[in-house]
């Protein structure tokens, strides 16, 4: 999930702050007299203009926080997501460590060890409380460190009136009824693109790994090795250039087509089905496009798990300020708390009381089926602290692969194995 169209649609997403302390002694300590703390919190901003900034939430947060524990304050610090990465490694460079951060990406922060584990820093109410497939995402070695705040989840929309004007009564299941509906479309409502495939930089890791899974491959194995170039993965590429691309049922170049462009034609009626998450429901409504949503087809029926996406929580251990932090986290992962984020920028939750709240309140309909995918979604290897430098080169050129998959997946592979030499 990419967090700026997570914020700018919500918007979702699916896509925050940090916590940082000051330090427990010498220039700005975090502590004070008669043993209060404080807590330096740095968050990344959800909002997209002043007056929904997350700064509000923030400091609402912590002033209630610290009313109940008057020993404990919290310093805000809320970022744009443009900087919040290089604001924080600034401050870890300069020794100004976090107590707790909230953004994209927790394992760098674990190779370093700097991170509490997530056990520490939890009640066990509170780990409990968050739904297994999103904590298990946030573990390095079987530990878990990562602590997942908010979450989204992929999946496929359709323009409901070119489908009915296309003859097409029901949402495709299996890779051959894509086919089957954008052939119709081609045929029937000429100017619109029957299938939007964004394989650009922008998100090509996103959208290669929904067709990989599609065919029972993915990013790594069962124990975690890459398979970048495996034969499902070059199978499915195969499919999407012999069946979508060169008979022009989608993109002249999907490697060069990113995902806002393909959002940005579905919302303006332009393309007639493509992989999308929550945020395009608004952009959709805005755009007057009467849509319809559900599970993404895979070659031999729908998908049961489809790519999950979270930003993350994640407690510094450099202050010392363990108890503080568990404290403040707890009170953090309330129902009260989580809940108002989510329904404030209209994201996915991450914990089992605020899904329940959501799902069954009768206020978000427009994410049910979003809902019902949260339990089963499949995730990038966020644990591995080679990803970020493997996303990376599948963002430059996987999207290629669907020119000429073994040679794209076989050199990409060979990357992701130096990587992993390297480390």
């Amino acid at each position: 999930m990419n967090k700026r169209s997570f914020a700018a649609a919500c918007a979702c997403a699916l896509g925050a702050l940090t916590l940082t302390a000051c330090g427990s002694g010498g220039s700005g300590s975090g502590a004070s007299e008669g043993g209060n703390v404080t807590l330096k919190l740095v968050a990344a901003d959800y909002g997209d203009k002043a007056s929904n900034s997350s700064t509000t939430y923030w400091n609402d947060v912590a002033q209630r926080f610290t009313a109940a524990n008057p020993k404990i304050k919290v310093d805000v610090q809320v970022i744009n997501w443009n900087d919040i990465d290089s604001q924080v490694k600034t401050m870890i460079q300069s020794g100004n460590v976090p107590d707790v951060l909230q953004t994209g990406g927790y394992a760098d922060k674990v190779a370093d060890d700097l991170l509490y584990p997530a056990n520490e820093v939890l009640s066990e109410k509170t780990r409990a409380n968050l739904i297994d497939t999103f904590a298990k995402a946030g573990e390095v070695d079987g530990k878990g460190y990562g602590i997942p705040f908010v979450s989204s989840a992929r999946a496929f929309f359709y323009n409901k009136a070119v489908f009915a004007q296309a003859g097409i009564t029901e949402a495709p299941k299996s890779w051959d009824d894509v086919k089957a509906a954008a052939e119709k479309i081609k045929a029937a409502v000429p100017g619109v693109t029957p299938y939007a495939l964004p394989l650009g930089p922008e998100e090509a890791q996103g959208e290669s790994l929904i067709w990989e899974l599609g065919n029972g491959g993915g990013l790594t194995d069962a124990k975690g090795a890459y398979t970048l170039n495996s034969q499902a993965n070059i199978d499915a590429f195969s499919w999407l250039k012999t069946n979508l691309v060169a008979p022009g049922l989608t993109y002249a170049n999907p490697a060069t087509t990113d995902r806002k462009t393909a959002f940005a034609d579905f919302a303006a009626g332009k393309a007639a089905m493509l992989n999308g998450h929550p945020s395009l429901i608004q952009m959709s409504k805005d755009g007057k496009v009467d849509y319809g949503v559900a599970p993404i087809p895979g070659k031999a029926g729908a998908l049961k798990s489809t790519l999950g996406v979270a930003d993350w929580m994640m407690a510094f251990k450099g202050n010392g300020h363990k108890d503080q932090v568990r404290a403040f986290l707890d009170f953090a992962y309330s129902k009260e708390n989580t809940l108002k984020f989510d329904e404030t920028y209209n994201l996915m939750p991450v914990t089992k009381d605020t899904l329940q709240e959501m799902t069954g309140s009768g206020k978000h309909a427009d994410l049910e089926p979003f809902f019902a995918l949260l339990p089963n979604a499949a995730f990038y290897p966020l644990g591995n602290t080679t990803w970020d430098a493997v996303s990376a080169e599948i963002k430059k050129s996987g999207g290629t692969a669907v020119n000429d998959p073994a040679k794209v997946l076989g050199e990409l592979q060979k990357k992701a194995e130096a990587a992993v030499s390297n480390q």
